[in-house]
């Protein structure tokens, strides 16, 4: 179905990125479809500014396909470039232009993207063009960023807790009056349990949705445009409308919440779903608002359904973690790309893009990244992220793969997640220290090291798990540093242990294990 379009010139063009699908957005709120007109665009340079998994192209130009289809049939007339028609410029700017040249807009308007480079690309369109730009709040969010900024104001260290309270008192989330429901504002303590020798039981399917006409029509486009990009669309089944992700969002109340908390954080070899929600692509794409996620989570623990600490800790990852990085990311930008405090100079092992390795826990995560595009957060952070971050890869190449292989991944989110949860590339400014451990920690919660070669109780030797090599390789690399911070001593303390000896023997295992990293294929 497509609508006719207002002859030109028209009054506005509402541009409407990738990531911005919601009908109710702040640019969409007015639009008149008797003068103005939305404006959608797939281009190549999305999927190659850096090397996208095909499951990340797939899922944002469905999404994108459905999306239009549903404004036409709400009777708004839309301007849609397709990634395969004839006269695609493949950039972002290259199409607005061509589009303002068609049209003759009065005037652009944009809910504030989600990502600096395309906001600095459009703003340039606008510029070259002498059209006024309108850029208005982007209201998915609890918060806008001169919210976080206030609250940043004369701190001298930002951290979550303290802007998670806040919100939760300002929307009235998990309160009782002025005080936190069941008397603290944190559960975390008792969500860290792992499956035991029998693993997960009874772990309800994940909520999939098969792909129709048009889902094929892209995925056929994706294997014909991209046959070498990373991953397989075998599995492809994500939400890519908004009644899917509603469907979505109450599969996993029902059937996961309940669990959830109690084992956010356990790994299991072959088991990619678990209990985590799978809503995170959902979210970021606005097919879901994190309100109506939110009110559900809390009505299910109103209700009796699910237990407090599982819900506070599901909402904290919505209300607490995602605003809190959000504002890190706008008001730190553009300089936090370059960031890059423990001087990490690695490249990143090709393995990262086949899951090619003989490291259990990360052939594990990574194969399940490809397959499904998907990895849940302790995967991302005490897996893959903690290996690169042991390794010294220069955090731009570990954002660089974040940001191509998840399906949930865009800039505002994934930069502060990856360059200063998992690399510490920020120095401390989003998490109070480096997320260290040894392959026991990852033994602790999966199963993983019980079918790998490596024992993560040794630390040199032929049979000495890479991690805790190159853990006290690390503590020793930034002994300086480490010993400056507070939350490391306990750390510090074990490393004064250490003979010179095992000092001496473990640096040159972990020069050994380095030698055999391979760097990044040329097409990453």
């Amino acid at each position: 179905m497509r609508n006719p379009l207002p002859a030109a010139p028209i009054r506005r063009l509402v541009v409407v990125l990738g990531d911005q699908l919601d009908a109710a957005s702040s640019a969409l709120q007015d639009l008149d479809p008797e003068q103005d007109v939305a404006w959608m665009a797939e281009v190549t340079e999305e999927s190659t500014h850096v090397w996208s998994a095909q499951q990340r192209i797939a899922l944002f130009l469905s999404a994108m396909r459905h999306f239009a289809a549903e404004l036409q049939t709400r009777g708004l007339p839309v301007h849609y470039t397709r990634l395969d028609d004839d006269a695609n410029t493949g950039t972002l700017a290259g199409e607005l232009q061509r589009a303002i040249a068609a049209l003759r807009p009065q005037q652009l308007v944009l809910t504030a993207p989600g990502d600096w480079r395309v906001l600095q690309a459009l703003r340039g369109v606008a510029a070259d063009t002498g059209l006024e730009l309108e850029l208005r709040d982007d209201m998915h969010f609890f918060s806008t960023v001169r919210d976080f900024a206030a609250h940043a104001k004369g701190r001298k260290q930002l951290r979550l807790e303290y802007w998670y309270r806040e919100l939760r008192q300002k929307h009235g989330v998990l309160m009782e009056g002025k005080q936190p429901v069941g008397g603290q504002w944190n559960f975390d303590a008792d969500n860290r349990e792992n499956f035991g020798k029998a693993g997960p039981q009874n772990v309800p399917p994940p909520h999939r949705v098969p792909p129709d006409a048009i889902t094929r029509e892209v995925i056929a486009l994706v294997h014909e445009r991209f046959a070498s990009h990373p991953g397989s669309l075998d599995s492809f089944a994500w939400p890519v409308t908004r009644a899917d992700a509603l469907q979505a969002l109450d599969a996993f109340i029902a059937q996961r919440l309940p669990q959830f908390g109690r084992y956010e954080d356990a790994m299991w070899s072959g088991e990619a779903w678990l209990y985590h929600s799978h809503l995170s692509a959902a979210l970021n794409l606005k097919l879901l608002n994190p309100r109506e996620v939110v009110a559900a989570a809390e009505s299910a623990y109103r209700g009796g359904h699910a237990p407090l600490a599982a819900v506070e800790g599901f909402i904290r990852q919505i209300l607490g973690w995602r605003e809190y990085v959000r504002g890190i990311y706008w008001t730190q930008m553009p300089g936090y790309l370059e960031r890059n405090a423990l001087e990490a100079q690695a490249p990143l092992p090709a393995w990262y893009w086949t899951g090619q390795t003989d490291m259990a826990c990360l052939k594990d995560a990574i194969t399940q990244t490809l397959q499904h595009g998907y990895a849940h957060h302790i995967q991302r952070l005490m897996v893959t992220g903690l290996y690169a971050l042991l390794l010294g890869v220069r955090p731009q190449a570990v954002h660089a793969w974040y940001l191509s292989v998840y399906v949930d991944a865009v800039e505002w989110v994934e930069l502060p997640n990856t360059l200063g949860m998992s690399q510490y590339g920020d120095g401390g400014l989003l998490g109070s220290k480096p997320y260290v451990a040894t392959g026991k920690y990852i033994q602790r919660m999966s199963n993983h090291c019980s079918g790998c070669r490596f024992d993560p109780a040794q630390s040199t030797g032929p049979k000495a798990c890479p991690f805790t090599t190159h853990y006290w390789d690390f503590l020793m690399r930034h002994e300086p540093l480490l010993r400056q911070n507070a939350r490391m001593a306990m750390q510090m303390k074990n490393l004064d242990r250490l003979t010179p000896d095992a000092r001496d023997a473990i640096a040159a295992q972990a020069r050994a294990h380095r030698a055999t990293q391979a760097p990044a294929l040329p097409g990453a």
